[in-house]
Order: structure tokens, then sequence, then C-alpha cells
């Protein structure tokens, strides 16, 4: 198995695991104070019919989330029975899991809302999963851009799909030419090289309207290697429930790159 099937096939792994993208099955905004959790349709949080009616109630006060779980609900975190635990949102860095059943569900921040989501290893688009669509791999998509970096580390306005705006490390900027057209991608930094958030002309026909991800290593001699074989569809095509970063201002190339992850189901 070559290397580009062996990191496609890692991609299928990492979709088909317990708490992938296709596993998500819910997302409930909290209110302050308290939220009952439970398969009951009566429950601020909604779980599936798989759970306890009334599962417990979760209590957002000055942005902590605390769970009391009701009697008899057999509620686990890391592995033991939980009754009371706080709940540390992804925003920790390391949430808190807690798990009934097939059913995990965390808490997560974006922007000032504060909610749930809900995992589920029986959610139907989960265990109907078919696989990933690609376009078949080729060379000319393997640009060396030129890197051209910022004197000083800016930061980038990144608006996500719930209309929340973060502002992201913008180190600097590559440029390159795709099919005769001048191209430029504002690059976001990361630990172990630079991630770039784009459109193309294929967005929304063969691709996912909203955009592909790209992850790049660091820059070498003014040079960045762009494998677009490599370009991956963000968690929001395969689930209403996700909250994606769109691609910033600038990233919108007037150019179809016809490499990397098609639009899911479409063949």
């Amino acid at each position: 198995m070559d290397r580009m099937s062996k990191w496609r096939a890692q991609q299928e792994t990492d979709l088909k695991a317990e708490e992938g993208w296709l596993s998500v099955a819910g997302l409930s905004w909290l209110a302050e104070g308290d939220n009952t959790i439970g398969s009951d349709p009566s429950c601020k949080v909604v779980l599936p019919s798989s759970a306890p009616a009334a599962l417990g109630v979760l209590t957002l006060k000055d942005g902590v989330v605390t769970l009391a779980v009701a009697s008899g609900a057999n509620v686990t975190v890391d592995g033991k029975p939980a009754s009371t635990v706080e709940m540390k949102s992804d925003a920790s860095g390391s949430p808190v899991k807690a798990k009934i059943g097939s059913i995990t569900f965390m808490i997560i921040q974006r922007g000032k809302r504060i909610g749930v989501r809900m995992f589920d290893d029986n959610y139907p688009v989960r265990l109907h999963f078919t696989g990933l669509n690609w376009y078949p791999v080729k060379p000319s998509y393997v640009i060396k851009a030129k890197y051209v970096a910022y004197d000083t580390t800016r930061q980038i306005s990144i608006t996500n799909v719930l209309g929340d705006i973060s502002m992201n490390a913008n180190p600097g900027y590559v440029e390159f030419t795709l099919d005769g057209k001048p191209c430029r991608l504002e690059a976001q930094a990361e630990d172990n090289g630079l991630f770039f958030n784009f459109a193309d002309t294929t967005s929304g026909v063969t691709t996912y309207a909203a955009g592909r991800f790209l992850d790049a290593p660091k820059p070498e001699n003014g040079v960045v290697v762009l494998d677009f074989n490599q370009a991956t569809n963000p968690p929001c095509a395969f689930t209403t429930f996700a909250t994606c970063p769109l691609p910033p201002k600038g990233n919108r190339l007037s150019v179809a790159v016809k490499a990397g992850e098609k639009i899911y189901h479409v063949h």
C-alpha cells in the first residue's frame, strides 16, 4: 500500500471511530441554571430512546457545567460510575465525557454558547457509512508554493457556521499558480505546520459547498508543499451538529481544485 493509500485508509478508520463525526447525533445549547437531560421529549437536552427518560440535570453556572445523575441511571465517566461531576468543556483541552450505553456526551463552548454534543454508536449515519469519495491522486496537485511570512504574526478573523467569530494566528500566506491562474491562501498556525481552510470553484459542485481543509508542513527555505490530494472535508460535511469554521476572506480560489475529498455520498 503506497503512502496516499495508507493515509486515506487512516481517514476511513478515524471516521468510524467511536467518537468520530459519523456518530454525532445531537447538539443542544444550555441555558443558565438547571437543564434536564434524558430521552423524555420534555427534557432540555433530549437523548435517544435507549437512554433513561430522566438521566439527570446539567447545571450551568458562571460558565461551569455540573452533571447530577438521577438515581438508577448508569452513567460512567472514565469507566467509573458517576453521580455528580463537573463537566469540563472542550475549551479546557481535556473535556469530560459521560457515557451511558451506546451514548456519549460532552460539553462544548463556541463563542458565548455552551452546549452538549452527543454521540451515539448506533446512530444510523454511522451504521450505514459507505466510505469516503475521492478524486484520483494526481501528482500535478502537489504544489511547491512560495511562502511569504508577515513581519509579525497577525490575527485572522474566522467565522464558524453559527456566526461566531474567533481570531486565529496568521503567520503568513502562500502564493502559487494553478491552471495558469495566480492563487493565494492565508495560512493559520499549527503546532507542526500550517493549516489552510479554502474553497474553490468545485465547492458545491463536486466538493463540499462550505470548503475543505488542508494541512501542510512548516515552510522550508521559503517554500511550502501543498498536497491538494490530501484536502479533506470538514466535520460539517457529515453532520448538521458540527460547528465548523468557514474559509477566511481571501481563501476562495477562482480555480477548480480537482483533487482531494469529494462530497460525501456523491460518486
